[in-house]
């Protein structure tokens, strides 16, 4: 039989591991699951989906960068008991038409969406942590951001919103149901704007250049990265030069009853506590 426990995917990730702090803080009891996790979740290894599951009420989704298990992990939360699902996705994926980019998240979407759950769908902006916390983090550091991205701005948000709203939903069963919130910041920005900020504010000079979605992915490879993710990272790029997705919303003022946190103010908390020095 379902209790009170909130499943939370990814838990170690930039969203998971605020979520689950954020639930625990509220009293929520917690099952926090990942690769590295004391409760294990792999999605390349459904025999460990249903321990994860056992017991649990409601579960926090982020999609797997492949299309296709999240419709077998639904099938296992309906069988389990779970009563609700809340699904991580990326801004406007509806809009995305045929665009390699998100097929994972699309594919993620039509199971939570076609699923007998109450479900809710959150779809945020580029991350405003993507700049401290991930790929775009040692470049900065570097001295030189160098994306395939120009005139076109993105309405980036705090990854600590996302996890408030994340929270909130998760908290206010049936308050929610067949919902999907389209969260961005407060206004949008470009990759250059963004990187004159975090200069200024780190009184290190940073410098912005425009290279074309090929010579990223190249990039990519040569840091590491797999073609076939190099390649999916780049065609993000492709995808907001449309600006589809580059208009703000109201929906996280109106879940949250505030207004997001400003590109600014995360730049200063960053810059604050020296990520971008060498």
């Amino acid at each position: 039989m379902s209790n009170d426990t909130t499943l939370v995917l990814g838990a170690t990730g930039k969203t998971g591991r605020r979520v689950a702090a954020r639930l625990r803080m509220r009293g929520t009891p917690v099952r926090a699951a990942s690769r590295s996790s004391r409760t294990r979740f792999d999605w390349s290894d459904p025999g460990g989906w249903d321990a994860a599951l056992r017991g649990i009420a409601v579960a926090y989704v982020v999609a797997p960068s492949v299309p296709g298990p999240v419709h077998e992990f639904v099938a296992r939360a309906e069988a389990a008991g779970v009563q609700r699902l809340v699904l991580l996705s990326g801004r406007g994926a509806d809009t995305w038409g045929d665009s390699t980019f998100g097929l994972d998240m699309r594919s993620a979407e039509d199971a939570v969406r076609g699923s007998a759950l109450e479900w809710t769908v959150l779809r945020p902006s580029n991350f405003a942590q993507n700049f401290d916390e991930d790929v775009f983090h040692a470049p900065l550091v570097a001295g030189e951001l160098a994306l395939p991205a120009d005139a076109v701005p993105e309405p980036f948000i705090d990854v600590d919103d996302v996890a408030d709203a994340a929270a909130t939903v998760l908290t206010e069963a049936g308050r929610h149901a067949g919902r999907v919130y389209e969260l961005t910041g407060p206004r949008a920005l470009t990759f250059g704007e963004a990187v004159d900020l975090i200069s200024r504010a780190s009184g290190r000079p940073i410098a912005y250049r425009k290279v074309s979605p090929a010579e990223y992915a190249a990039t990519l490879v040569e840091q590491g990265l797999g073609e076939d993710d190099a390649h999916h990272v780049a065609e993000m790029f492709v995808l907001m030069e449309r600006g589809l997705i580059a208009a703000t919303t109201d929906d996280l003022a109106a879940l949250l009853g505030r207004a997001p946190r400003t590109f600014e103010d995360y730049v200063a908390r960053v810059a604050a506590a020296g990520a971008w020095q060498k």
